[in-house]
């Protein structure tokens, strides 16, 4: 179940599914390609991104490797496949239409808990190459309802509608068998606590030393009916299609009523002067936990304890 921001999906249009590319390009380009492969397997470490990262993921945990071994190569909702055809989109959450580089950097502000990285400069430039890279034989066709693929683009719309449903009429029970669901197919994974489990993400909390482990209240897989759709497509262990609609729901609302870093979209931006043009029509956005249940009419304290 491992979290995640969800950004593209693999594109089928008449066609068979293409794979990912094997051999990467020639010279500087392929430098490049190799240097955003990297930057997605170790985005808190890597030094071009590590200060820009506030928990302990990287954009692996979310866009899971396939059997190649390469970030977002697996197939479900967070394949990378087929993603840079559909930009420039238009993202309602931005109220803009968005670039690619404007798509993965505000995952840092959200799914990274961290700092937006500025349009341009070589992380951006080599995450946005390596996911070029990954669309190579699909054609073009931009999405004007969301940045989001077409191979999965009613899945993941329809999906979010029904979890979103569901969620609507949880109760405490529903999070009592959350937990339980979560500790008999989850935990094994990502651990008790939602601490993580060597290579398997972190899910919630703060480690000893007080830092947050996992994605914010403002990522995409902090929202209860994304979250649940999400797992639902990949979850366990890059499988996906194992949990029904209700199982789905009832783990993410166990999980996404944990403790986690609060969203202020202006904490993670980087000065004006640093930063330069933020290609967004809003500039104010807070979310909590509590805020992210009352979306759907929940009580967070009621579904945690029943009172």
């Amino acid at each position: 179940m491992k979290s995640i921001l969800f950004v593209g999906l693999v594109s089928t249009m008449m066609f068979a599914q293409p794979s990912a590319p094997t051999t990467y390009p020639d010279g500087e380009l392929g430098k490049m390609v190799k240097l955003g492969e990297e930057i997605m397997l170790k985005t808190d470490t890597h030094p071009l991104t590590k200060d820009m990262v506030g928990n302990k993921l990287n954009c692996a945990s979310c866009h899971i490797k396939g059997l190649d071994g390469k970030p977002g190569t697996a197939d479900g909702i967070g394949s990378f496949i087929g993603t840079a055809a559909v930009f420039p989109a238009f993202s309602k959450r931005e109220k803009t239409v968005q670039t690619l580089q404007d798509r993965i950097n505000n995952c840092f502000m959200r799914s990274m808990n961290g700092i937006r990285p500025i349009v341009d400069t070589p992380a951006s430039i080599a995450m946005a190459t390596y996911i070029t890279w990954l669309s190579q034989g699909i054609p073009m066709n931009m999405n004007a309802k969301a940045p989001v693929s077409e191979k999965n683009f009613k899945k993941w719309v329809s999906g979010q509608k029904r979890m979103a449903a569901l969620i609507k009429k949880a109760t405490h029970e529903n999070y009592l068998n959350g937990k339980n669901l979560f500790e008999q197919k989850c935990a094994t994974c990502h651990g008790m606590n939602g601490e993580g489990i060597a290579t398997f993400p972190p899910l919630w909390g703060k480690n000893e030393k007080g830092e947050w482990l996992s994605y914010n209240t403002g990522a995409g897989m902090s929202k209860l009916n994304k979250g649940a759709a999400w797992v639902q497509s990949n979850m366990p262990l890059a499988q996906g299609d194992t949990l029904n609609d209700q199982e789905a729901v009832d783990i993410m609302l166990f999980v996404n009523a944990q403790e986690r870093a609060d969203f202020d979209l202006k904490k993670g931006l980087y000065p004006k002067e640093k930063m330069g043009y933020y290609n967004s029509n809003v500039h104010e956005e807070h979310h909590s936990v509590k805020s992210n249940f009352k979306e759907f009419g929940l009580d967070l304290e009621k579904i945690k304890t029943g009172k």
